[in-house]
């Protein structure tokens, strides 16, 4: 063929059947784009800190981490004996010991739930009453102060029958109480725990559309977050996946599904000595969670340890390797969130957290920056990991782990950018993977 001489294209099929096949799949396109919006974009913690309700106080955030700091300058004061403990390489000692510091002092808590549940446990009513209204009133002063966490929020009692009304009126009196106190904070987050039946993710929608419409609130306003520590919210008696059923039962809601580690565990009869996030039974429930949940918006949190970090050095050492092993498995398995339990646990959930970005920064930024100027290497990437290394950037600056400064250094990129990337509409990541 001569140069210049244009190709002749042979098609066979009718412009009319494109148009039908189309038509015939609108549905189903529409039903794609509500059932799996994809992720929302939005700062995911790394972590949640459960305080019993009657505990909370003004300074609970700041007196964490004080006392992350303290367990510090007492088990590990300085970097090396920090990276000696959790086998840190020297390359990564410095910087992690620094964040670490910074981040206690800056914002040692990400995400807080003030519990009426497990960890406060069956009170009379008016106490209850007060400690819900003393919540909402302490919250709301936090974000009004500026030294509120970026996501804080209640955890309820369950909608089994026993407590169903006494925790549908904690719930009221917390919301109303927040209304009253100039409004709902942006950071808000809810937890329904002990799910069962889908009818109770079903049931806390109705209340919270109730809610809504109670105080002239925009519909949908509200979210939650369902916790999984039961066999039942993971498999039904048919064999189904319960836990995709609940998603969709909550009608957009949903936000976040939460491993409960020893609930689940002594659910399956799994002995106290052997309740642990990385017990198969565990593994099992959270790769159920994160199929059910990959696509839809709703981000799986891993559970916790309860091995604290407390006594003499030699045993706080123990428990922080425990603490920072369990915690960059998870990682790993891309649980990006988990629950601490203690004060002590938050400088190796920044430690593990911290190690796990900057580890991987140079290669995942080197990567993305191939990717975006359509450069060569040794790994062909295509939209799907250009969209995991720019979210895996994004959840590094975050947390802290990293700095926009040096990610923009490597990469030549923007947050904007990353975000672009990291969230391409459905047709753009289609049409580009051909």
């Amino acid at each position: 063929m001569g140069q210049g001489q244009q190709e002749k294209v042979a098609t066979s099929l009718a412009g009319a059947i494109s148009e039908e096949i189309s038509a015939s799949l609108a549905p189903v396109d529409a039903e794609l784009e509500r059932r799996y919006p994809g992720d929302p974009g939005t700062r995911q913690p790394v972590h949640t800190v459960y305080v019993p309700g009657d505990v909370f106080a003004a300074d609970t955030i700041r007196s964490w981490g004080d006392r992350a700091l303290a367990a510090l300058d007492e088990h590990a004061p300085d970097a090396a004996s920090f990276a000696a403990v959790l086998g840190l390489s020297d390359e990564l000692a410095g910087p992690v010991h620094a964040r670490v510091r910074a981040k206690l002092e800056r914002e040692p808590i990400e995400d807080l739930r003030v519990d009426f549940e497990d960890g406060y446990g069956p009170r009379p009513d008016a106490e209850e009453d007060e400690a819900a209204a003393r919540a909402a009133r302490l919250i709301a002063e936090a974000y009004e102060k500026g030294t509120a966490a970026p996501y804080m929020g209640i955890r309820m009692k369950c909608m089994e029958a026993p407590v169903r009304d006494r925790g549908i009126r904690t719930l009221d009196i917390f919301l109303s109480g927040l209304m009253e106190a100039g409004g709902l904070p942006d950071g808000l987050v809810l937890t329904l725990p002990k799910v069962t039946y889908a009818e109770q993710v079903t049931a806390m929608v109705r209340l919270l559309e109730a809610f809504e419409k109670a105080r002239g609130l925009e519909p949908g306003r509200i979210g939650f977050e369902i916790q999984i520590e039961t066999s039942q919210s993971i498999l039904a008696t048919d064999g189904t996946a319960t836990v995709a059923r609940m998603i969709q039962a909550a009608e957009g809601r949903a936000t976040g599904l939460h491993y409960g580690t020893f609930d689940y565990s002594a659910c399956l009869g799994v002995s106290a000595a052997h309740q642990a996030s990385d017990h198969p039974a565990a593994d099992h429930a959270k790769a159920i969670m994160q199929v059910a949940a990959a696509g839809t918006g709703v981000r799986v949190s891993d559970g916790s340890t309860n091995v604290l970090p407390v006594g003499p050095t030699a045993k706080v050492h123990d428990a922080w390797r425990l603490h920072y092993g369990l915690t960059r498995r998870a990682l790993a398995r891309a649980y990006y969130q988990g629950w601490d339990m203690h004060p002590g646990h938050i400088p190796t959930r920044y430690a593990a957290v911290f190690a796990f970005y900057r580890e991987g920064f140079e290669q995942a930024a080197a990567r993305l920056a191939r990717y975006a100027n359509r450069a060569g290497g040794d790994v062909m990437d295509e939209p799907a990991t250009a969209k995991a290394l720019s979210g895996y950037l994004l959840r590094g600056l975050d947390c802290g782990a990293l700095d926009i400064a040096e990610v923009a250094r490597v990469t030549g990129l923007t947050r904007a950018d990353l975000e672009g990337f990291a969230a391409p509409r459905r047709g753009d990541l289609t049409a580009s993977a051909k």
